[in-house]
């Protein structure tokens, strides 16, 4: 590979106008195919065979009223809403209601005049009941004092019959008896009729006051008439639908302002896909400094930023125009130009920096640097350092390609796309460097290295070898230490919850926050994310029975903790299936409403079908549970592929079974370290005021295993940087403590700069417009910092250097059984110095 790699990079060095007009012209023709093709992100997560997708599915075939996406629309007017700003919300409603995809919108007026007239009614219910009884009663007492009447006319007549049968009076008598006996008869049977009536009435009357007692917290306005809540219905779910679709939506509201009515939109409604914020540029410019002092120049610092942004720029304006084909999920993107800024500056700064430190040696030894020198140097820097970056590419995109496993059409995505700019920018770094590079000319040659050869000075490294002296001198205090401080930042780790964010995450000053806000201060917050369940029966639920099934199952899902109110909102038209709308007591990703979704899943579900009832939970909340549990459990067999696959790959590089073990060792340190961290800020709050978490909860659920890849990706670059350096230097003949200590000092300055680097880049996503881009942007720039620093440049070494050359050992039969790569460029020992003519050497002098 290192020779292949130096002929490439010697040719783009001999030509290198026609390298640069070449992708000059990919750029320009992805960027055209962008502009024809673009269409809009989408934010679906789709997930299959995923059981609140078929419970949806099932209620849509059967009340599709309730199955479709719902948007909420926040409206709020001191002091309550005036007659002039009622109409002109009924005209916001009406211009709505003609928008793509929406089937109509509830009047939260109407519908709280509904329910109150419901509770009107049921109190009108309770007086007529009341005056029932009443009547009922007197009827009764009636009854009852006729029968004691009949029973003394009775007494009369018998002792008449006895003591003068002859008595005159006594056929009257008997006649008016049978008469009474009739009435009472007659009375008996309507005072039945009557109590079945009204035991029918008070049993409706129970069911109805049971049925609203279980909701009666719901509202759409609020109890001080100054916020109502206006509910916007789709034909689709809600990410199925296009966001330019649902922008419609907001634009549509801005007519309101006019009324002085206070408007903000759901999460739901408003989707923040783009990047390039001020904190990503914040990123960029800091890695433009670290660049600017490392390289010396604003040329040489240019360079590794004009490749990230080919590279970055080819590959997701190439996504962007596959989208005319293809649903892209809106984070893909983000996380592709995260990762693609970041290692295409380190990518091309190690093959500058070997360039460089090779132009400096041949300055230090007295030479001149001709064009061929140059060119020279440009390919052995290709073939080298072009070699180890091949490896590091390979890796993450072995880490990214891995989420295949994971059977998440979202995330397989995301990893594809990230795993396609990485290829590309490995691609741009080993072709359009080098002809930089050459365009650059002698410009690349070190200023420092130059004066010092004037002067005639020895040459010193500086701190790296003062940083690799101390800690292979003091190596089990070092071990000891990092150990120590990377499981003290991991101890967080153990208490780790995923989920997705709600609007209660995103930053305070946008419209999905002020929405979860003053629906949660209004209405609860249980809110922001009801939960839709679907209760069915095999037969149909007689009508005059429909309220007292409806109780019943409300009453046995109202007893689960954590819910707060039960609304029956719809049966199907054979009325085998019922929809409640469930509010929980807290938000839609509480830990005590993930406890609640699981309780309706089991044991509620199996008493239920005990009675005849499959129940079915679904709805936004249900489906982020959902996602995230299904994420959490393909986490293990990811992470396994990847360790078992880069652990094969790093076996082929170096040669050692130690080293890979003791990489894949300082990576999981680096994780836990930096999920650990990320559940104190997230989901704990701490510096919630530096970050921006004002609402700490569960912790983006597609963090872990996206960290996991990409962190791994990095590691391993900073491992091959590195240790490629020692391993170069003891295959040349060093010892192996000696090989620890001069590849490090080798190494040690670009490793460091490229982690600040992409430490910068990263950070800057922590204040990303998404809010699901930050939890990932700090845990990648903790994760970096931690790795490069404390592993790779504290703990690799110490361990390297105590263990000596058994760190380099490796069974013969497996050294034989594995492919050879040469990444220690043993192949270019030859070329070390270019053939050089005469008339070059008197006319082509550079420097």
């Amino acid at each position: 590979m290192a020779s292949f790699l130096y002929r490439l990079g010697l040719g783009a060095a001999r030509r290198p106008v026609a390298v640069v007009v070449a992708w000059v012209l990919i750029l320009g023709t992805v960027a055209g195919a962008m502009l024809s093709f673009q269409r809009p992100l989408t934010n679906e997560f789709e997930l299959p065979d995923s059981e609140f997708a078929q419970v949806l599915d099932e209620l849509g075939e059967q009340i599709p009223e309730v199955a479709g996406g719902t948007g909420t629309v926040v409206l709020h007017s001191e002091g309550g809403f005036t007659p002039a700003q009622r109409r002109a919300i009924d005209a916001t409603m009406a211009h709505w209601r003609t928008l793509p995809h929406v089937t109509g919108t509830v009047d939260p007026f109407e519908t709280q005049r509904q329910l109150d007239q419901g509770s009107a009614d049921l109190a009108e219910g309770e007086a007529q009941l009341l005056d029932g009884r009443r009547t009922f009663d007197r009827g009764a007492r009636h009854l009852a004092q006729l029968r004691w009447l009949i029973g003394e006319g009775e007494r009369d007549i018998a002792r008449l019959q006895r003591t003068d049968p002859d008595n005159a009076t006594l056929p009257s008598r008997i006649d008016g008896q049978a008469e009474l006996d009739a009435t009472l008869a007659a009375g008996e049977r309507k005072l039945d009729r009557a109590r079945t009536r009204l035991e029918d009435g008070q049993q409706k009357y129970s069911d109805a006051a049971a049925l609203r007692g279980l909701g009666d917290g719901i509202r759409l306005v609020s109890k001080d008439g100054t916020t109502a809540l206006v509910q916007i219905r789709f034909d689709e779910s809600m990410q199925e639908i296009s966001p330019d679709d649902l922008a419609l939506v907001p634009a549509a509201g801005e007519q309101l302002a006019g009324a002085d009515v206070e408007v903000d939109y759901g999460q739901e409604l408003v989707f923040v896909t783009q990047v390039g914020g001020i904190g990503e540029l914040i990123g960029v410019a800091v890695a433009a400094a670290v660049l600017l002092v490392m390289l010396g120049s604003f040329v040489m610092a240019g360079l590794p930023l004009a490749i990230a942004f080919a590279g970055v720029g080819a590959s997701l304006m190439g996504a962007m125009a596959l989208t005319q084909w293809l649903d892209i999920q809106q984070m893909a993107p983000v996380l592709g130009a995260m990762l693609g800024l970041a290692v295409g500056i380190d990518y091309a700064l190690f093959i500058v920096n070997r360039h460089r430190r090779q132009l400096a040696d041949v300055v230090r030894d007295g030479a001149q640097t001709t064009r061929e020198e140059i060119r020279h140097s440009i390919g052995l820097a290709t073939g080298t350092a072009g070699t180890a970056v091949v490896v590091a590419g390979a890796t993450v995109i072995i880490a990214l390609a891995a989420l295949l496993v994971s059977g998440i059409p979202t995330l397989i995505q995301m990893g594809l796309l990230a795993a396609a700019t990485v290829t590309v920018t490995v691609l741009v770094a080993l072709t359009l460097t080098p002809a930089l590079l050459s365009l650059a000319g002698g410009r690349a040659v070190p200023r420092k290295a130059a004066r010092a050869a004037s002067l005639g000075e020895p040459h010193h490294d500086g701190w790296p070898e003062k940083w690799v002296d101390a800690v292979t001198r003091r190596a089990p205090a070092a071990i000891v230490a990092v150990v120590i401080v990377m499981g003290a930042l991991a101890v967080p780790a153990l208490s780790l919850r995923l989920g997705l964010p709600d609007g209660g995450s995103e930053s305070r000053d946008s419209t999905a926050f002020r929405a979860y806000e003053r629906v949660a201060d209004a209405f609860g917050t249980g809110a922001n994310g009801p939960i839709l369940v679907s209760a069915s029966v095999e037969s149909p639920i007689a009508r005059s029975d429909l309220v007292a099934e409806e109780a019943r199952i409300g009453t046995e899902i109202a007893a689960v903790e954590g819910v707060r109110d039960v609304l029956p909102i719809g049966v199907s038209e054979d009325r085998r299936t019922v929809a409640f709308q469930v509010v929980s007591q807290e938000g839609p990703s509480a830990e005590q409403t993930v406890a609640l979704v699981h309780e309706l899943r089991g044991p509620v579900s199996d008493e239920l079908a005990g009675a005849g009832v499959d129940l079915g939970v679904t709805g936004q909340a249900v489906a982020n549970i959902e996602v995230s549990e299904r994420l959490a459990g393909a986490l293990p067999l990811y992470v396994a592929l990847v360790i078992g696959l880069s652990l094969v790959l790093l076996m082929i590089v170096f040669r050692s079974v130690l080293v890979p073990v003791l990489a894949t060792a300082g990576f999981l340190l680096s994780v836990v370290a930096s999920f650990g961290v990320i559940v104190a800020v997230y989901q704990w709050g701490w510096l919630g005021g530096v970050f921006d978490v004002h609402s700490p909860g569960a912790v983006f659920s597609f963090m872990p295993t996206l960290l996991i890849g990409i962190l791994f990706g990095l590691a391993m670059d900073y491992q091959m940087f590195l240790v490629s350096g020692m391993r170069e230097s003891y295959v040349h003949g060093q010892d192996a403590r000696q090989a620890v200590r001069s590849g490090f000092a080798s190494g040690a300055r670009v490793v460091a700069a490229a982690a600040l680097i992409m430490v910068a880049v990263f950070s800057g996503f922590v204040f990303s417009h998404m809010t699901m881009a930050r939890p990932i942007g700090l845990g990648l720039a903790v994760g970096v910092l931690l790795d490069a620093f404390l592993i790779r440049m504290t703990l690799t070494p110490a361990v390297m250097s105590l263990l000596g050359d058994k760190i380099w050992w490796m069974p013969v039969w497996l050294d034989r059984l594995l492919p050879h790569l040469d990444v220690e460029g043993s192949a270019l020992v030859d070329k070390q110095r270019p053939p050089r003519r005469e008339a070059e050497q008197r006319e082509d002098v550079l420097v």
